[in-house]
C-alpha cells in the first residue's frame, strides 16, 4: 500500500512537472514565433514579453484581456498562445475620435482577422466614457502596456481602471506596465511618464490591491529628461536623433501586479 502511494504521487508529480513545462514551452514558442516579423522581434530586448507575461501569471486555462492593445505587439505573442482556447479578447475603443486611433484599430482588426495563424481575438468596446457593459467579473487575468498617461491626459485614468476592475473576476490579476517617472520631479505624465507611487494609488482606489512589482522592464539609461519625452526614444525618435536614442534603448518602465478584492 505504501509502494502504491508512492507510486502515486510520483505520478502526479510528473505529471504536474509535464504540464507546467509544456505551458512554459507554449509560451516560449509564442515569443519565438517568427510570423511576429523581425522588427517586432527586435524589441524583445527591452520588452521582455516572457518573462513580463509569466510574472503576470499568464496560463491558457485563464481568461485574458487585454486592454487597448495597440498595433498588437502584444497580442500577436498573447493570441498565439491561447490559439485554439477561446479564452483571449483585447479592449478597444467604440468611438475614437483621433484620426491616428481609428487608423491603428483598423489596421489592428485587418492584421488579426486576415491572419489565422494567430489565435481568435475577441473585441470587446469602451463606450466615450471609457465603460464597459459586457464581460463584468468575467476575467482571470487583464493586462495594458502603456496606456496609462494616455488615460490621464485624457482626464479618464480613474473610468478606465474602474471598468477594468469591473471585468476583473475576484482573485483576478491586473498586469500594468507603464513609462516611469522619477518621484522627485514636479511633471507626471504630460510627456509619457508616469510616477510608480502615484499610478499604484491611483489603481488602488478602484477595488484592486498592489501586491508585487518587477524590474523586468526598467532602464537606468533612461534620463527622462528629452524635450519631446518618451517619444523621443525607440521607436519613435520624435527629436530625429536615432544613434543617440538607440544607445539608450526604450524607456524605464514599471511593472506593477494588482489583485481583485
Amino acid at each position: 500500500m505504501k509502494y502504491k502511494l508512492i507510486g502515486s504521487l510520483l505520478f502526479l508529480y510528473l505529471f504536474c512537472f509535464s504540464f507546467y513545462s509544456l505551458s512554459d514551452d507554449s509560451l516560449k514558442f509564442a515569443v519565438n514565433n517568427k510570423l511576429r516579423g523581425s522588427e517586432n522581434i527586435s524589441r524583445d530586448k527591452y520588452r521582455n514579453p516572457y518573462d513580463t507575461l509569466s510574472f503576470f501569471e499568464i496560463s491558457r486555462n485563464k481568461k485574458v484581456l487585454e486592454v487597448i492593445p495597440g498595433t498588437g505587439w502584444y497580442t500577436e505573442i498573447i493570441s498565439k498562445y491561447l490559439r485554439g482556447t477561446q479564452n483571449f479578447y483585447v479592449l478597444m475603443y467604440g468611438q475614437p475620435k483621433l484620426d491616428i486611433l481609428k487608423k491603428i484599430q483598423k489596421e489592428f482588426s485587418e492584421k488579426f482577422n486576415n491572419n489565422k495563424s494567430f489565435g481568435d481575438v475577441k473585441k470587446l468596446y469602451f463606450n466615450e466614457n471609457l465603460d464597459v457593459t459586457d464581460k463584468n467579473g468575467y476575467f482571470d487575468l487583464i493586462v495594458t502596456f502603456r496606456n496609462t498617461h494616455n488615460w490621464l491626459q485624457m482626464n479618464k485614468a480613474d473610468e478606465a481602471y474602474n471598468s477594468i476592475s469591473k471585468l476583473l473576476k475576484k482573485g483576478g490579476i491586473l498586469g500594468v506596465v507603464q513609462h516611469r517617472a522619477s518621484e522627485n520631479v514636479k511633471e507626471n505624465f504630460s510627456k509619457g511618464y508616469v510616477k510608480e507611487d502615484f499610478l499604484i494609488k491611483q489603481i488602488e482606489k478602484q477595488g484592486l490591491k498592489f501586491i508585487e512589482k518587477s524590474e523586468i522592464n526598467s532602464n537606468p539609461r533612461d534620463l527622462k529628461n528629452y524635450k519631446k519625452g518618451v517619444w523621443s526614444l525607440p521607436p519613435r525618435f520624435s527629436d530625429g536623433k536615432k544613434t543617440k536614442y538607440l544607445n539608450i534603448g526604450e524607456s524605464d518602465r514599471m511593472t506593477l501586479k494588482f489583485i481583485k478584492l
